[in-house]
């Protein structure tokens, strides 16, 4: 994959309008629709300030939570959940629509910008095209959800056309929405048949120092691989072992692989059917000369519960009624060790169940080590941005990917949709 693409920089935008693709997926308070982290509208401030300082109109958008968009899909989704089919009116579909339009989004941004932010009542409909229409340089509006269009999921071509014609014909598309650069949408990929594309500073930062990791990284290159499972990460490892020095294997995803080896797990998570892939990918690192470490020690429980007593055993020796819950500090001290010795470490997952105090110790301990060492660190977002964050160590990361499934897709080698249809440089 190409990580060299055009950004806004590379591109005239003064006097023109802009199409911004963001990520303002915003996490929101059920009861009051109130925003409770805004770290992603934030994220994409650098862009839009640079847009309107050099003169663009701006037109941002994004999705927020999963609506549907059908009436009849939801019914039926909703009656598949064991709803009553009765019950389930058009009123009440409106209503999950309503939770997830755009007005607290286009609030929060307003207060971060310091000036008005005009929401559109709808993505592409007349008052879109109106307020499009007469917006002026140095001036931002908001579409409304993206998926509110039956469309945009599908990567509808009419929709796309129709989107990428609020910007008018001397328009730009700049996507700067990380996250949602894996998907095939009508506002991430789609739109940019229509428009010149380029990328914001978000999408910059992610594709150079992600990318550099990948394809020039400072060596040892170390991958820290945690989860729950296997099976999703089973691109990534196969990837990461054409590519790294050194891979390491935490979380409930270890349990697997002490399986495939004979151990016994006792009622850790494992996926049976993912024994032999285990075993190939040990085979795989023995042929490549990547050195494979994982679990010596774990801390297990009866039950998987916050209040539950940890009890350390032998990862390969775990009793019938226990489970794993947390790396061990055998296992710890060698993670850490060989994490010292890195010149670039990329950690995507923990190493156990932090959200449980009792067994945060290993995912803490890989945090401060990334914290400690002089290597470029780098954390591939989804739990492992949230531990960091959560544990205090944020400021002490080189970088931590404001994508969850793109980084992902990112780690595996696939071609993300949304950044393929960028320009080259």
């Amino acid at each position: 994959m190409n990580y060299n693409k055009k950004t806004v920089k590379d591109i005239d935008v003064k006097g023109r309008k802009v199409l911004l693709r963001c990520d303002f997926n915003v996490p929101q308070d059920k009861a009051t629709g109130a925003i409770t982290d805004d770290k992603r509208i934030r994220a994409a401030l650098p862009t839009i300030q640079y847009l309107l300082d050099q003169g663009a109109a701006v037109i941002a958008c994004s999705h927020l939570g999963k609506p549907e968009p059908s009436f009849d899909k939801w019914a039926k989704k909703q009656a598949e959940k064991g709803k009553d089919p009765a019950s389930l009116t058009k009123e009440k579909w409106e209503k999950t629509l309503e939770a997830l339009c755009m007005e607290p989004v286009a609030k929060r941004l307003g207060e971060l910008l310091g000036r008005d932010v005009v929401l559109a009542g709808d993505v592409v409909g007349p008052d879109a095209q109106a307020k499009a229409a007469a917006l002026q340089p140095g001036e931002i509006m908001l579409l409304q959800n993206t998926r509110f269009e039956k469309g945009e999921t599908k990567n509808d071509p009419e929709l796309a056309k129709a989107m990428a014609g609020l910007a008018g014909a001397d328009g730009v598309y700049v996507s700067d929405a990380f996250g949602a650069v894996h998907r095939a949408h009508a506002s991430t990929a789609g739109v940019a048949a229509y428009l010149p594309a380029v990328s914001g500073f978000l999408i910059e930062k992610e594709l150079e120092i992600m990318g550099g990791a990948l394809a020039d990284p400072k060596r040892p290159l170390v991958a820290i691989l945690g989860g729950s499972k296997v099976s999703s990460k089973i691109g990534v490892i196969n990837h990461l072992l054409d590519i790294a020095d050194m891979i390491i294997i935490g979380g409930g995803m270890a349990y697997t692989f002490a399986k495939a080896q004979g151990g016994s797990v006792g009622t850790s998570l494992l996926e049976s059917d993912w024994l032999d892939y285990c075993n190939e990918m040990i085979a795989k690192a023995k042929e490549k000369g990547v050195k494979l470490l994982l679990p010596v020690d774990t801390l297990c429980a009866k039950e998987f519960s916050a209040e539950a007593e940890p009890v350390l055993h032998d990862t390969m020796a775990i009793p019938g009624d226990m489970m794993g819950m947390d790396i061990g500090p055998k296992t710890i001290e060698a993670f850490s060790a060989a994490i010292q010795g890195a010149g670039t470490v990329i950690w995507n997952g923990p190493m156990g169940v932090f959200e449980f105090a009792n067994f945060a110790g290993g995912t803490r301990a890989i945090a401060q080590a990334l914290a400690g060492t002089d290597a470029i660190t780098i954390i591939g977002g989804g739990d492992s941005a949230a531990a960091v964050a959560q544990m205090g160590f944020a400021d002490k990361m080189t970088h931590i990917s404001t994508g969850g499934g793109a980084s992902l897709e990112f780690l595996e080698g696939k071609e993300l949709p949304g950044v393929a249809c960028l320009l080259d440089q």
